[in-house]
């Protein structure tokens, strides 16, 4: 029968009752070689309810009955011993004052202390180690290899001992530290360095690798991977431990290896007092909501308090998923979706008016670059008068921060798409000379997962059998994921003045054929013999290399070590708006051709040639 949390409580402090009666009563006898005299036996008898009292108060105090025996630890120890100092002091002060100390032996309270200790913290310790024992004797499950000897792995190793529900039996630890090989931790054996995985395979029966070194790169889980495959065996992880709030590890932590941990890339450090001074207790608009940038932007302000959140889309299923995934996980937030086109002024008028957002994320954008080479006309409507119009309207009603969600291929844009974004770029600037509205823009480059990705196309191929279509056995790009990305934009907007171009650190450019690569490798293929790649020459208007800067451009250090301001000559705003103007009243009766000319002239004559 398993007992209730409350009863478990009961029986332990009862036990406890029972051990300080007990400790005392033989600390006594140890005093008196087993034959205590008359006079004594009383004196213990007038004192032991005392006692348990004050023992039990300081172990309350002492917070002893709120642990979980199973992961007792040094710090389970530690307040053993605070708690049993206390209630021996209060004790002793009892005894002080209302009887003669010399009618007591002294030397009781010393043994007492020792035999209290060990009972108390004994009980708490063999329970753990039983647990262990218990568990671990006879596991047949699967022959796991923990990579990482460090806390992590240790942690790990512990949690599945003391788990009755899994089914993974240890084999041993790799660790790229040569001291430790040859070692053991809680009796697991330590059988060599990362580097020999392959070797140790060969010698040892082994379903499954598990990475815990939270500080491993991306090119080392490449190469654990890699040989992996090679052995035929699975690989999976656990998260950094930077993401473990609670302090421990679990198994339900361990997880498959994502694209995303291939890259490297380091946790985000954000100025959280920053992000919530302008956005906590505000009323946020996002345009664009729906998306894969908007929505991971609206469920990071969301934690900071906003007063309000407004998800403005114009896709309807979008805008429902969205609401059933916020009714579902966030039922008490504060958001409205709005359906509505960021073409159609009356209704963003409507909207301001309404709701009078304070701070405005402008994600709304078309960026899927060979369609909009085809359709330049829908792309400038969207991309630049869209963003004019909600400029404008955030301007009419006072917003106080307006951020543009730029992109890397507006730095000397060779598409469509990325000339219209340079456009954006320079609305954002020009505006903020005119106007109290704080106008920023944040650059960066792709981001993993992101709707029209290639990393959705590739899984769909690859679990269709193949090929895996690259462009150019050179292409790159910068990558980061949606969270990441979206972190980075809000800590960009609390640090933005007004009139700033911040670029987001990228980190190294990644070959796209890489990619394909590693994605085929994580999902236990082999390149070549499961999964061909095949190259199908540049797409329209794709450039081999993206840059974050051009070289017009200088970077300059923040506040934020991962957030750099582009330094840019002023834009002539007066100039600009009037050449703007003109695109717009013609911009009907403009072919392809003239479409891509205007947008050529317009960006050169603003350090932005293409």
């Amino acid at each position: 029968m398993k007992l209730s949390g409350s009863w478990k409580r009961t029986v332990v402090i009862g036990g406890d009752v029972f051990l300080t009666a007990c400790s005392y009563w033989f600390a006594y006898l140890l005093r008196f070689n087993f034959i205590i005299p008359e006079n004594y036996y009383q004196k213990l008898l007038e004192s032991i309810p005392v006692l348990i009292v004050m023992r039990m108060i300081s172990f309350y105090y002492f917070e002893l009955y709120s642990g979980i025996w199973r992961y007792a630890s040094i710090n389970d120890l530690a307040r053993i011993l605070k708690a049993v100092a206390l209630s021996s002091f209060l004790f002793v002060t009892y005894v002080t004052f209302f009887y003669r100390l010399a009618d007591f032996p002294r030397s009781v309270y010393i043994i007492d202390c020792f035999i209290i200790i060990i009972c108390i913290g004994g009980s708490r310790f063999l329970y753990r180690l039983s647990r262990e024992f218990y568990f671990t004797k006879g596991k047949n499950g699967k022959k796991v290899l923990i990579i990482g000897a460090g806390d992590a792995g240790e942690m790990l190793l512990r949690e599945m001992r003391q788990n009755p529900n899994i089914d993974y039996d240890i084999i041993g630890f790799l660790d790229n530290d040569p001291a430790k090989k040859g070692k053991r931790i809680h009796n697991t054996p330590v059988l060599g360095l990362v580097d020999e995985l392959e070797g140790i395979g060969m010698k040892e029966v082994i379903n499954e690798a598990i990475v815990a070194i939270p500080s491993i790169t991306g090119k080392e889980i490449r190469k654990i991977i890699y040989q992996c495959n090679n052995m035929g065996i699975s690989c999976k992880t656990l998260p950094a431990v930077s993401d473990i709030l609670n302090g421990k590890i679990t198994t339900s932590q361990i997880r498959e290896i994502r694209i995303e941990d291939l890259l490297g890339r380091e946790h985000i450090e954000l100025n959280r007092e920053q992000i919530q001074e302008y956005l906590s207790g505000k009323r946020v608009l996002v345009t664009g909501a729906a998306g894969s940038i908007g929505l991971e932007l609206c469920r990071q302000i969301i934690k900071v308090g906003p007063e309000k959140i407004i998800l403005f889309e114009r896709i309807e299923n979008e805008l429902y998923n969205v609401e059933m995934e916020f009714a579902e996980n966030l039922p008490n937030t504060p958001y409205m979706l709005v359906l509505g086109d960021i073409l159609d002024t009356n209704r963003l008028e409507r909207v301001m008016n309404e709701h009078k957002p304070q701070v405005v994320f402008h994600a709304a954008a078309y960026k899927h670059v060979p369609i909009m080479e085809a359709h330049p006309l829908e792309a400038i409507r969207n991309n630049i008068f869209g963003t004019l119009n909600v400029a404008e309207a955030s301007v009419r009603h006072n917003v106080e921060k307006f951020v543009l969600i730029s992109t890397d291929k507006a730095v000397k844009p060779a598409n469509i798409m990325g000339a219209t974004k340079r456009v954006a770029e320079l609305i954002c600037q020009g505006m903020n000379q005119e106007h109290k509205t704080k106008f920023i823009a944040v650059r960066f480059g792709n981001v993993l997962n992101s709707a029209g990705s290639v990393i959705p196309l590739f899984k769909k191929q690859i679990t269709k059998g193949g090929p895996v279509t690259v462009t150019d056995p050179e292409m790159t790009r910068y990558f980061m994921s949606i969270p990441e990305a979206t972190q980075l934009v809000m800590q960009a907007g609390a640090i933005g003045k007004g009139g700033e171009i911040f670029v987001l650190d990228m980190g190294e450019p990644v070959k796209i054929v890489d990619l394909a690569t590693d994605m085929i490798r994580l999902m236990g293929l082999r390149v070549g013999e499961d999964i061909d790649i095949t190259y199908t020459g540049l797409r329209p208007g794709e450039k081999i290399h993206e840059e974050l800067v051009s070289q017009e451009e200088e970077m300059e250090n923040t506040l934020h070590e991962k957030i750099m301001l582009v330094k840019t000559t002023p834009v002539d705003w007066v100039s600009f708006r009037n050449k703007m103007d003109e695109l717009l009243q013609n911009i009907n009766g403009f072919s392809h051709e003239e479409i891509k000319k205007m947008l050529a002239l317009l960006i050169s004559d603003n350090n932005g040639d293409v």
